[in-house]
């Protein structure tokens, strides 16, 4: 007999992974430092620091203890020193920049280069040297979804352009991904933003003011797009976080009926971004929503997603 059991559902203790990417001047630093004092209360909170001690800038408008991550960035070096953090008992850990972790000095990408020349250098291994670093990577995220800390994790964010044709004239435009804004890419592994609990770009023209990557509808209250991320977040957050009550019977049929109903508009959304930006992007970007939408629209696009999957054609290669 299984011993497998079910108990009426509790939010507590609910551990927070936040990333806040930007280009230089958009200020993730000092707005991960705030959200992070606000969580954090009285207690000081722990900054593991890639950017060769840039975070000590803070020092005297924040409490928190400071440790320099060297070279090299490759997963199991970032998930040392997150251990080392947790273990110590900081309630909040700042990792900036996590960015290193793809493109730094013995990153995901240095990784698969080594890779790359270790199997032959050859156009026909190159997507198996991808294996081993996606491996690390991945082992890295399930990782930290068990560190008791809260996490907010910093990225940097750069402008990229693409080419396009329109009416046959080549024109260049800024690059759109799942994760972009105005053409502002985080630099990171690109489905990282999707795997934390809120993700968001921070842009120089409007500092610390949060656009989301990533942002359940539950939290979107605790980051108006009018105002900075600033303590009061951290603080708000933090009380969500710890939850402590269960919804009663009441509170239960009020959200039922509060739900959205089964949105064919959302389906036929996806189809448009399907032309638009191709399955993979589209796909992505539908799971970038997954927590806002109510359970019969989530069946659905699963349904979708799974005859698309059955009528692949090879231009679907990726599907």
């Amino acid at each position: 007999m299984s011993g497998f059991t079910f108990r009426p559902a509790l939010r507590e203790n609910v551990g927070l992974l936040i990333g806040l990417a930007g280009g230089t001047g958009s200020g993730k630093t000092l707005s991960a430092m705030r959200l992070a004092a606000g969580i954090s209360g009285d207690k000081p909170f722990a900054v593991i620091d890639t950017e060769a001690g840039r975070a000590k800038h803070y020092a005297d408008q924040f409490k928190f203890d400071h440790g320099d991550l060297m070279p090299p960035f490759n997963p199991a070096h970032y998930l040392d020193a997150i251990a080392a953090a947790d273990k110590a008992g900081y309630p909040v850990i700042v990792i900036d920049s996590m960015s290193h972790e793809w493109a730094g000095d013995g990153g995901i990408l240095d990784m698969q280069e080594a890779e790359f020349q270790r199997m032959g250098a050859r156009e026909a291994v190159k997507m198996a040297s991808w294996i081993k670093p996606k491996g690390e990577h991945k082992r890295m995220v399930a990782r930290l979804l068990q560190v008791r800390a809260h996490l907010i994790l910093c990225f940097r964010a750069e402008a990229k352009i693409e080419m396009i044709k329109v009416n046959g004239e080549t024109k260049i435009v800024p690059k759109t991904t799942p994760t972009s804004l105005d053409g502002w890419v985080p630099i990171c592994e690109k489905t990282l933003p999707f795997e934390l609990t809120a993700s968001f770009l921070l842009m120089a023209d409007n500092p610390g003011h949060p656009k989301p990557i990533k942002l359940e509808r539950q939290l979107r209250e605790f980051f108006p797009a009018d105002r900075p991320i600033d303590e009061e977040a951290g603080k708000r957050l933090a009380e969500w976080a710890r939850g402590g009550t269960a919804p009663t019977a009441n509170q239960s049929a009020e959200h039922a009926a509060a739900e959205p109903p089964a949105s064919s508009k959302v389906l036929a959304d996806f189809r448009e971004a399907i032309e638009k930006l191709g399955f993979s992007e589209a796909k992505a970007l539908a799971f970038a929503e997954w927590d806002q939408l109510d359970g019969h629209t989530r069946a659905e696009l699963s349904s979708l997603f799974a005859s698309l999957k059955a009528a692949a054609t090879p231009e679907r290669a990726l599907l």
